[in-house]
């Protein structure tokens, strides 16, 4: 019987470090495996080292010490242009990627690397601008552009690339519910076509509901990494990082404190939904 081959991670990091010119040590001995086709969360309070460490990924910066491998192959002699192939990053701030005269503009300089004939580079920005709403928009300049506006065009010029890897940095900060909505069916569909998806984030809520796995990170280093409803339910955790814990764990530490001594101390909204449901129909058939 053919024993099965166990599968590499698609990123290997190895014990990489990294410290800025003016001396700050940004990143301490990171070790992390990310597997093709996962979303990961990065979280930790502001200068853990969450966008140093994706920015090691596509080589906008360059560890002081350690690897990275993606696909098996160590990125440290690859260029930018084409890592950026392999790995695309949405900052978190539209307006430090887009720089085109116009939102077509923008779209047709991510597609040129790809040397298509120009009939085709038409077809694709035409289906981008109607596929992510901005077709209105063709013309006018990504600085006149709303901030969600703004944050799907740096989405879509990118993804017109079709990176293997997608990073994106706090993607739900400023958006408003609809905007929300709409990454969500980004990564959604995103994940069913094969991609691996990086997300930084302070957002809990959308972590706890979306996110399967979860690295916690402070002064530069990973302080935990696993089930997203495990590590942002430990408290101990939370408070390293200058996190709060989820609304759904502290209205399941409420009921606790209260003799609801059945709750489980993992509950999804709906877990907790169903939860609270069943105990207003066995209390109302106990009257």
């Amino acid at each position: 019987m053919m024993q099965k081959v166990k599968e590499l991670p698609l990123v290997m990091i190895r014990k990489i470090g990294y410290s800025y010119p003016n001396g700050t040590v940004a990143l301490k001995a990171i070790d992390l495996n990310i597997f093709k086709g996962e979303l990961v969360g990065i979280m930790g309070k502001n200068g853990a080292g969450k966008t140093s460490l994706i920015r090691t990924l596509n080589g906008l910066i360059r560890p002081t010490y350690g690897n990275i491998f993606i696909n098996s192959q160590n990125i440290s002699s690859k260029s930018i242009a084409t890592l950026s192939k392999h790995v695309g990053i949405i900052f978190q701030n539209p307006s430090h990627q887009l720089f085109a005269n116009s939102v077509e503009e923008e779209i047709k300089f991510s597609l040129k690397s790809f040397n298509l004939p120009k009939e085709e580079i038409q077809i694709k920005i035409d289906q981008i601008l109607q596929e992510y709403n901005l077709e209105k928009y063709r013309n006018r300049s990504p600085l006149n552009l709303s901030g969600g506006e703004s944050k799907k065009l740096a989405i879509a010029s990118i993804i017109c690339r079709n990176p293997e890897i997608l990073v994106f940095d706090e993607p739900t900060l400023g958006q408003d519910a609809k905007e929300i909505e709409f990454f969500i069916n980004l990564i959604t569909r995103e994940r069913k076509n094969g991609k691996t998806i990086i997300i930084i984030t302070h957002n809990v809520e959308f972590a706890y509901e979306y996110i399967p796995r979860t690295i916690l990170m402070a002064d530069g280093q990973i302080i935990a990494d696993g089930p997203t409803k495990k590590v942002l339910n430990n408290e101990f955790l939370i408070n390293q990082t200058s996190l709060i814990l989820p609304q759904i764990r502290q209205f399941n530490l409420v009921l606790q404190q209260n003799k609801f001594h059945d709750v489980e101390d993992v509950l999804s909204t709906n877990e907790m939904i169903d939860y609270l449901r069943n105990y207003i129909k066995q209390k109302s058939s106990n009257v």
